[in-house]
């Protein structure tokens, strides 16, 4: 059985057709509609913590976007920040 304490309550518009499918599984399950909502929302949120974030994830669709740049801009950018950095220490001594 469930705990009654710390619920609150919220509104959710279905269509009918989902309406009907919630109040068949309710059925079916011989429990309360809220209950076949809870374990619905319950379940999203376990499937939902299994997929690993990355912050990529929030740029992707950004990569490969972008067009008409110079060829060979990342070419030796490693070599150059060094470059920078020892630049920039040497000015500090």
């Amino acid at each position: 059985m469930r705990e009654t304490q710390n619920k609150s309550t919220i509104s959710v518009r279905l269509t009918a057709d989902e309406e009907r499918i919630v109040r068949l599984l309710a059925k079916r399950r011989k429990r309360t509609v809220s209950d076949v909502i809870r374990d619905a929302v319950a379940d999203f949120v376990v499937t939902d913590q299994k997929t690993a974030y990355r912050p990529y994830d929030e740029i992707a669709d950004l990569i490969g976007s972008v067009s008409d740049l110079p060829a060979g801009l990342s070419e030796r950018s490693g070599d150059k920040f060094a470059a920078i950095l020892r630049e920039k220490a040497g000015r500090r001594r």
